[in-house]
């Protein structure tokens, strides 16, 4: 892999010990994925942020990096295990607060924006075509690449970190022109939100780093939203196209069967305790439509809403939380339905979400059985 002087510096430890080791991740990602050298990036987004995922020695390797490593771009957050505004609420205990207001505290001190959301691209400004970001979030990747014509690949919570102390990224994977080897052609008429979800949860593994996706004249932002959500989950794959592909690329059908096997594999329970929406983030546009839906309706049940601060505010701003808050819901910021501590088996036995990738961590991550629905038959179902 050819480096600039500047970066076989950086190496070698003469730049200090943070850029030496920010250079090592990624000289190791670019020699395992063939980069041909390492090239300039305008915005990086980190995941290791939830003390669930990243424990004691990811809280205390923090800790002390912080005291000297500075990011040189842009560098936003995944979401973290609670809502600062709601902690008291839910008996979380004092080591998990004090350990997740350091890992927020570490990131700070390096110019990190505390902005604690798995949709990036719902909150910020999208930087021009073509522009190399590194995106450690695998939904927010994902639609990087798909629907905002940005460039990442599909980075762990290392290579990102590393992307956003130095700026430099490797190039190779998704970063050059790809040509998909797979196309799937979609097979199920009247697809909702959680359908296209599943429809990404299917492309994610059966496919590498793209896939064509055939059949689909057109797609809202919620339903590619859901179908990142999806396809994040799964496997590898961090892009998608729309069309047939090359002539030579395998053909795969996404019918009812296929969408049945897994909505069973992900479907483990009849019905929830508790409802959560939010994963990814609902974005305010979502609220809006959920107020909507909700007018002069009440959940039976507790019902959390995951959002980005941000949106938190915009929505109390415009009147959505006072409905949503009548209606029965508890909203929460900074984090998400998938990892968070707020969610467990000690607490409840089974979830009802509309959310593929919800439903895979709650059950994988969290421990407790899911009850899949999509939003409309939530509100059906759920209301009165």
């Amino acid at each position: 892999m050819e480096l600039t002087k500047e970066e076989e510096s950086a190496l070698k430890g003469e730049q200090g010990e943070i850029m030496q080791m920010a250079y090592r991740i990624l000289v190791a990602t670019g020699e395992a994925t063939d980069a041909d050298k390492l090239i300039p990036i305008e915005w990086a987004h980190l995941s290791g942020v939830n003390y669930n995922t990243i424990g004691d020695s990811g809280e205390e390797f923090l800790s002390g990096i912080s005291k000297t490593a500075r990011v040189k771009v842009k560098t936003t957050l995944n979401p973290m295990g609670f809502d600062i505004d709601n902690v008291s609420n839910y008996g979380l205990d004092d080591n998990f607060i004090s350990k997740q207001l350091s890992i927020r505290k570490s990131y700070e001190a390096m110019g990190v924006i505390p902005s604690f959301s798995c949709i990036p691209y719902e909150i910020f400004d999208i930087p021009k075509e073509g522009t190399h970001v590194s995106f450690a979030e695998s939904n927010a990747a994902i639609h990087a690449n798909s629907f905002n014509n940005l460039k990442t690949n599909k980075e762990s919570a290392f290579s990102a970190l590393a992307s956003a102390i130095t700026g430099k990224s490797p190039y190779s994977l998704l970063r050059k022109e790809d040509s998909p080897n797979i196309t799937i052609r979609m097979k199920v008429d009247n697809p909702n939100e959680m359908t296209y979800g599943m429809l990404g949860f299917f492309a994610g593994k059966v496919g590498n780093d793209s896939v064509n996706i055939s059949g689909i004249e057109e797609m809202d932002r919620r339903s590619c939203k859901a179908m990142c959500g999806g396809m994040g989950t799964s496997g590898t794959c961090a892009k998608f196209l729309f069309g047939d592909g090359e002539s030579n690329c395998e053909k795969v059908d996404f019918d009812k069967k296929e969408m049945n096997n897994i909505y069973d594999e992900l479907n483990t329970a009849e019905k929830g305790d508790l409802i959560t929406l939010g994963s990814p983030q609902l974005g305010l546009e979502e609220i809006s439509d959920l107020t909507s839906k909700l007018k002069g309706r009440s959940f039976k049940k507790r019902c959390i809403i995951f959002c980005p601060r941000i949106v938190k505010e915009q929505a109390i701003k415009i009147g959505y939380t006072n409905e949503l808050q009548r209606a029965g819901c508890e909203i929460l910021a900074d984090c998400c339905t998938c990892l968070t501590p707020l969610i467990n088996k000690n607490n409840v036995d089974s979830v009802t979400t509309n959310s593929i990738k919800g439903a895979y961590y709650l059950k994988n991550s969290n421990g407790v059985d899911v009850n899949l629905k999509s939003l409309s038959q939530i509100i059906k179902d759920e209301t009165r």
